[in-house]
């Protein structure tokens, strides 16, 4: 091998190494200005050394004259459609079907993202692409390998020690930045424009001209194995490491759990990140795991038995954006929300959508005056799709974060390895304002009456700084507030001062320390009994407790010696605040729920979340937040979810809250004798 061929061999593979880390582990080590300099340096070299060129050289993407037509493509292991849910009470009842048909085994599932494409099977030889097909009527597709050499991570030679032969069934698809950006770029041109990515990327597949395909800026996702000689995994969750590993891009937030029930809680989870995601998706996909399960549940005759697509309806308006506001929370966080000119979705009037954080307006590209595509999926709040670029209006400009906070003008801090930018002044007035709104919440301080248009009052006016301002407060000041009477300002600042017994953990919870909310609050302080106790742990004490950890801990231990947490704790004991909290015993507790562990699920009617975790710690019962084998009884609201399956999965008693009461009420009816 001369030195020409070495260096072209060499190249090569580090470019298909660099493709690797790009489009599927999505964390690239060179620029793209370096990997372009790699790309030429490899095409100089083989137009120097034609005899050397090779059809998986990452040089030959896009080659050969059109096509005159597309030719039948034979799936040598058919490419079946899915059964589809629309709820999660099918979904769960899918799950128990599916479990009823293999009794007494433990079913493992993964989690997908149903991305909206084409659905493609891309053939591999001995490492080498030889063929992709579109799936057709799932017996014989359209072979369309000529564009699919195009897509952006399809490798034309798998890395590593694949099978001989191979099949990988996925997603073509395309992104909507890229849709956006095309349509720019033939209104321009004077050219029709595509009205969604999935049709545009369904016609791009099947063009004749691979050059017109390539302008589509196609990619892929794989979800699954079709035909294959010797494949060295026995589960899907396997099999997608291995895919992984030959360079192949797989779906994003795919999941494993080991039950159903888990899985359900993540589709859940699921359906409130699409917002992060800059491609379609039409529904989630819930798989049995193990092969060998797999083939033993077999098929109907159009649909596996071991899949079903949880799909979800998705509603879509487009309209302009009039502002983008940014407000600041409890915590500093400066957030940005779209101000839109008011449009209909699914029946519901929409005229603001959050757009998170400084990178998604960035990724997105959202300016003032843009039309954009609204969506609407499912329950999940509205949220920005798409800017339509093509109808950008001329000299709209892109929305620069400010460098300084909007409402105090402290410099802003982006979080270490964070996506939130944040104004770091605890004085700042619009987090005195949010954070004393939640002082007086209902799980924190419970101060009836200081709702939000009084604590933004309160602020305004200059009578609260800090939450021990509160309690210096006098039916004579509050009464020079507007629509501010003298009873309701007797009965607010009798609120205050009965709040001053609340006790450290409702204090823990109202001070919004980062990190901490009722359940660490109530942990933190039931194992040290006293605001003083608490400061004189270092923060491996306070991590090396139950329920706390590294994060946690840091962010206490920060706060509790940071000038300004000192300050507000001196303020509020001079105040005469309860800074105490009984011990967590050492023993089981006395009550009729001694010893036992309850989960709460669903909608109650009588009682918050907190109210009720209350109740079941006070008669001597742990409120846990998962349900397994040890919980005792899982009290059950309306419209419960994964956690009721996973109860009547594992036997657990499901008892109403009715039905809690009645339980606890022995007890209360002994004390009261």
């Amino acid at each position: 091998m001369d030195s020409a061929q070495r260096e072209i061999e060499q190249l090569r593979e580090e470019i298909r190494e660099h493709n690797r880390r790009y489009h599927v582990e999505a964390a690239p080590t060179i620029t793209d200005r370096e990997f372009d300099r790699l790309v030429k340096r490899l095409e100089a070299l083989e137009a120097a050394h034609p005899e050397y060129v090779t059809p998986d050289s990452p040089t030959q993407r896009v080659g050969g004259a059109p096509l005159s037509e597309l030719t039948p493509a034979p799936h040598r292991v058919p490419m079946l459609s899915m059964d589809n849910v629309f709820s999660m009470e099918e979904l769960l009842a899918y799950g128990e079907r599916t479990a009823a048909r293999l009794p007494e085994e433990s079913l493992g599932w993964v989690v997908e993202l149903k991305v909206d494409g084409v659905a493609i099977s891309i053939t591999y030889d001995h490492g080498v692409l030889v063929r992709a097909a579109t799936r057709g009527d799932g017996q014989v597709g359209d072979d369309v390998t000529h564009n699919v050499r195009t897509v952006a991570g399809v490798p034309l030679r798998l890395l590593g020690d694949a099978p001989g032969l191979i099949d990988f069934r996925g997603e073509v698809y395309m992104t909507n930045a890229d849709l956006a950006d095309i349509n720019a770029a033939r209104e321009a041109a004077g050219q029709k424009l595509y009205a969604n990515t999935r049709n545009t990327a369904a016609g791009a597949i099947r063009l004749l001209d691979p050059r017109q395909a390539a302008e589509a800026r196609l990619r892929f996702f794989c979800h699954g194995v079709g035909d294959t000689a010797e494949l060295p995994a026995d589960s899907h969750w396997q099999f997608m490491e291995l895919a992984r590993q030959w360079g192949v891009p797989t779906t994003p937030l795919t999941a494993r759990f080991d039950d159903f029930a888990g899985a359900a809680a993540y589709c859940d989870e699921l359906v409130e990140r699409l917002h992060e995601l800059d491609f379609e998706v039409d529904g989630l996909v819930l798989k049995v795991d193990s092969f060998e399960q797999r083939a033993r549940l077999g098929s109907t005759s159009k649909a596996p038995r071991w899949l079903i697509a949880y799909k979800f309806e998705k509603y879509e308006a487009t309209t302009t954006v009039r502002e983008i506001v940014l407000s600041v929370g409890k915590s500093g966080a400066v957030g940005p929300t779209a101000e839109l000119e008011p449009v209909q979705i699914a029946g519901t009037t929409v005229s603001r959508a959050s757009l998170h954080n400084a990178e998604e307006i960035e990724r997105k590209d959202v300016r003032v005056g843009d039309t954009v595509v609204v969506e609407k999926a499912g329950k999940i709040i509205p949220h920005i799709v798409r800017v339509e670029k093509h109808l950008r209006p001329a000299g709209a400009e892109p929305f620069v974060y400010p460098t300084e906070c909007p409402e105090c003008g402290t410099a802003l801090e982006k979080d270490e390895g964070g996506v939130y930018i944040r104004c770091v002044n605890p004085s700042c007035p619009a987090q005195i304002g949010e954070r004393l709104l939640y002082f007086a919440s209902r799980s924190a301080m419970d101060i009836e009456g200081l709702g939000e248009k009084l604590a933004d009052q309160l602020v305004a006016a200059g009578m609260v700084h800090q939450f021990a301002d509160l309690y210096e407060l006098t039916p004579e000041r509050l009464t020079t507030l507007e629509r501010m009477g003298q009873k309701s300002a007797e009965k607010l600042v009798a609120a205050i001062e009965g709040s001053k017994s609340r006790g450290l953990a409702r204090l823990l919870n109202a001070l919004s320390i980062r990190h901490v909310g009722a359940t660490v609050a109530r942990v933190l302080a039931e194992n040290t009994g006293s605001i003083d106790a608490l400061l004189a742990l270092s923060e491996e004490e306070l991590a090396g407790i139950n329920e706390v950890g590294p994060i946690i801990a840091a962010s206490v231990h920060q706060f509790l010696h940071s000038d300004a947490g000192q300050q507000a704790i001196a303020a509020l004991r001079a105040a005469g605040l309860d800074m105490t909290a009984p011990l967590k015993p050492q023993e089981e507790t006395g009550g009729v729920l001694a010893g036992k562990s309850l989960v709460v699920t669903g909608t109650l009617e009588k009682y918050t979340r907190e109210e009720i975790h209350g109740l079941i710690e006070q008669h001597g019962g742990r409120a846990a937040s998962s349900v397994s084998k040890k919980t005792d009884y899982l009290v059950c609201g309306a419209d419960a979810g994964s956690k009721l399956a996973k109860a009547e999965k594992l036997g657990v008693p499901v008892i109403s809250e009715v039905e809690f009461e009645e339980l606890i009420a022995g007890e209360t009816a002994a004390a009261s004798d």
